[in-house]
C-alpha cells in the first residue's frame, strides 16, 4: 500500500479505483478483516476520499469488504463454514466449465491451456507456492472462458472473487503441490482426449481434494504444527486478533 501508480483520471475514477482495491485485496495486500486507511490510499493515488468511498460500495456490493457503521470499511473475512460450503459449489461449477470446455476446445485452445500447465509444473517443480497459485489462478479462468457459456461465466466468476480470498492457503500443505499437478494432469489428459465427462469428474475432484487440503492444514494448525512453506500466501490473521484492532481514522 506504499507504492505511488499513476494518478487516476477520468469519469470512470470509481471503477479505476475498484480495480486496485480489488488487487490490494486478491493480492492479500489487504488481509481478511483489516480496516481500510481512506485517507492513506487516496494520498498515495492522489485521488480524493469521493471515489474512493465510490469504490468501497462497488467492492461491498460484490462481497469483498463490509461497511462498519461509525467505524470505517473492512476486508471480509471467510469462516471455515464457509469455506466448506462453497468449495462443493465451486467443484460442482467448474466442473460444468471443463466439460463444455473439453467439449468446444480446438487445436489452439489446447496449445493455450497446454502452455499454461507447462507454467504450472515449472513452478510446481521449483515447489513455489505463490507463482503455482497464480499460475493456477490463470488456468482455471481460461477454463472457464473455453466453456463459452455466459450464464455459466457469471455465476463461476462471482464466487471466483471469493476463492480467491483464501489465496490458495491449502497449497502450504506439505505434498500438495505435487498432489495438485497431478490432478492437473490427469486433467489436460481429458481434454486433449476431448473427453468432456472425464474432464468434468477430474475438475470436480480437484476442487474437492483442495478442499480436503485445506481441513488437514487446518488440523495441522490447530495442534501447533503448522507446516512451513518455502512462498506461502499470507495466512489469514484470526478473526479476534482483526475485529480487536484499532481503525484507522476516517
Amino acid at each position: 500500500m506504499t507504492d505511488t501508480p499513476a494518478p487516476l483520471r477520468g469519469t470512470s475514477l470509481h471503477d479505476g479505483v475498484a480495480t486496485r482495491l480489488r488487487g490490494l485485496v486478491f493480492d492479500g495486500a489487504l488481509l481478511p478483516g483489516e480496516y481500510i486507511d481512506e485517507q492513506s490510499l487516496a494520498a498515495a493515488w492522489q485521488v480524493s476520499r469521493t471515489p474512493l468511498r465510490e469504490a468501497l460500495k462497488v467492492l461491498a456490493a460484490e462481497g469483498l469488504v463490509e461497511l462498519v457503521p461509525h467505524r470505517g470499511c473492512r476486508v471480509i473475512e471467510l469462516t471455515e463454514d464457509d469455506a466448506d460450503a462453497l468449495f462443493p459449489v465451486m467443484a460442482l461449477l467448474e466442473g460444468r466449465c471443463a466439460f463444455e470446455a473439453a467439449s468446444k476446445a480446438d487445436a489452439d485452445d489446447l496449445r493455450t491451456l497446454q502452455h499454461l500447465h507447462e507454467a504450472l509444473e515449472r513452478h510446481a517443480a521449483a515447489e513455489d507456492i505463490d507463482g503455482y497459485y497464480r499460475a493456477n489462478h490463470a488456468f482455471h479462468g481460461a477454463v472457464q472462458a473455453l466453456a463459452a457459456n455466459r450464464w455459466l461465466d457469471r455465476v463461476t466468476g462471482d464466487l471466483r472473487r471469493f476463492m480467491r480470498l483464501m489465496r490458495g492457503r491449502q497449497l502450504a500443505l506439505p505434498g500438495r503441490i505435487a498432489a495438485s499437478i497431478n490432478e492437473h494432469r490427469v486433467l489436460m489428459d481429458a481434454f486433449v482426449q476431448h473427453d468432456a465427462a472425464r474432464a468434468e469428474r477430474a475438475m470436480h475432484d480437484h476442487l474437492m481434494a483442495q478442499l480436503a487440503a485445506l481441513k488437514k492444514l487446518r488440523r495441522a494448525t490447530a495442534r501447533g504444527a503448522a507446516p512451513a512453506a518455502r512462498s506461502a500466501a499470507p495466512a489469514a490473521p484470526t478473526r479476534h486478533a482483526r475485529r480487536s484492532a484499532t481503525p484507522p481514522a476516517t
